[in-house]
């Protein structure tokens, strides 16, 4: 039995410690806003914070998890949906197909926790990795900058 503390609630969850956490979030827990894209850390649509950071949930074991302090999905990061980036993403009409919108939207909020007020470059190297098919990056870079507070 394994302990994960996830979306500011303690989880116990019985299953082989190298179970990749994206499977324990998705299949044991139900959480199923974090994305699986690729299985191999290459698409970003996994991407959940741990103790802060922006981690790919399909590369980190469920031991490893059990490690930390804090574990937040895309459910934790705002009950309501309210968070700035979220926000944003609505306003600046980002999404079109979706999908690997979990996994941006949390790489975006990782980032604007270390940054307030981040430049084109920070942006380009924290969203690095975070596929999206559709291509909605310009749209994604006015998300953060709006949510920053920024006029893109």
């Amino acid at each position: 039995m394994l302990t994960l503390q996830i979306n500011s609630s303690r989880q116990d969850v019985d299953v082989d410690p190298e179970t990749p956490l994206l499977w324990v979030l998705r299949d044991v827990l139900g959480l199923t806003g974090t994305k699986f894209g690729c299985g191999i850390g290459q698409c970003g649509a996994c991407m959940v914070h741990v103790d802060g950071e922006a981690i790919r949930s399909c590369q980190i074991t469920v031991a490893q998890a059990a490690a930390a302090k804090a574990i937040t999905t895309i459910e934790g990061l705002s009950a309501a949906g309210d968070h700035p980036v979220q926000r944003a993403w609505v306003a600046e009409q980002v999404s079109q197909c979706g999908y690997c919108q979990p996994g941006q939207i949390m790489a975006a909020a990782a980032l604007l926790a270390k940054k307030r007020t981040p430049t084109d470059a920070d942006i380009d190297d924290a969203m690095n990795g975070n596929l999206c098919r559709c291509g909605t990056y310009p749209r994604i870079r006015r998300a953060i900058h709006a949510a920053a507070g920024r006029k893109p």
